[in-house]
């Protein structure tokens, strides 16, 4: 398991453009039959990947739970959130199989024991997305198709965001303790996501891009709003977003991405909004 500690926004100011891609960028999350796991101080978040292709595939598989976190299975005191973004697959949760086609999403409560995945075609594999949050109690583990998302349509074709929020985990869908998670698309002809850039206090985000055209990438942008800093980012990465950062991006063309949450609330409005001229 990568380990990635707290970085403050005095020292970032001096961060190379290696270094900040070291400390926030998330690469390669999908291998063939491993979890690739990548456990953040920030909040004690834990990014996920898992790509089963001629096994089934437990979420463990490569991580020491005792080590890492001290139980003695990986949902003893976490909650965990799914996205499948490749093709058909299985996830088994204790007792439940649940089958997972493209862009649908799955909450795994606190105290499941076992977690597994499984591909239904080696060929076309699934791509498990996960993002997981301490939890101090248990609700209901809850299978979520993309048609049964809130949806939220934001922004406007003049100002090259038109895009709708996919909102999954989230207060205005099922109780969870605090993780909350859903998925961003932009519509063709727009590029701008989380425009007026904004932080929150509170909670520390982090964003997965993916269906981002090849040859294409998306300029994620970070750090305070008056000394900004950027990612370039590629297809199926993800990037992590300390409470002090803005997490705005514009890509070469559109795209989708999938935001994840955990921090004190889930007040999905509760930001820090920042005036797009104020961007320094």
């Amino acid at each position: 398991m990568d380990i990635r500690y707290s970085c403050n926004q005095r020292d970032f100011k001096r961060y190379t453009t290696e270094e900040t891609r070291n400390e926030f960028l998330i690469e390669n999350l999908y291998v063939a039959n491993e979890v690739v796991a990548v456990y953040s101080h920030v909040d004690r978040m834990v990014t996920l990947g898992c790509m089963p292709t001629t096994e089934e595939v437990s979420i463990d598989k490569g991580i020491d739970v005792w080590a890492n976190f001290g139980t003695s299975y990986f949902l003893e005191r976490r909650e965990i959130g799914i996205f499948n973004i490749g093709g058909a697959g299985t996830i088994k949760a204790d007792d439940e199989t649940f089958h997972m086609n493209y862009k649908d999403c799955l909450y795994i409560t606190q105290g499941t024991k076992k977690v597994s995945f499984a591909s239904d075609d080696a060929e076309h594999p699934a791509k498990f997305y996960m993002v997981s949050a301490p939890a101090h109690c248990a609700y209901k583990t809850t299978y979520l198709p993309i048609d049964k998302a809130v949806k939220r349509p934001l922004g406007a074709m003049e100002t090259s965001n038109k895009r709708t929020i996919n909102q999954f985990i989230h207060p205005d869908v099922l109780p969870t303790c605090q993780l909350s998670m859903g998925m961003t698309a932009l519509e063709p002809g727009s590029v701008w996501n989380t425009m007026p850039s904004h932080t929150h206090e509170r909670r520390m985000e982090i964003y997965m891009y993916f269906e981002i055209p090849e040859n294409n990438v998306v300029f994620h942008m970070m750090g305070e709003g008056k000394e900004t800093r950027h990612i370039v980012m590629q297809n199926e990465q993800a990037v992590i977003s300390p409470s002090w950062s803005i997490h705005s991006g514009a890509g070469t063309s559109n795209y989708t991405f999938i935001w994840a949450m955990g921090g004190e609330n889930q007040a999905f409005d509760d930001m820090d909004n920042i005036p797009t001229t104020e961007l320094r």
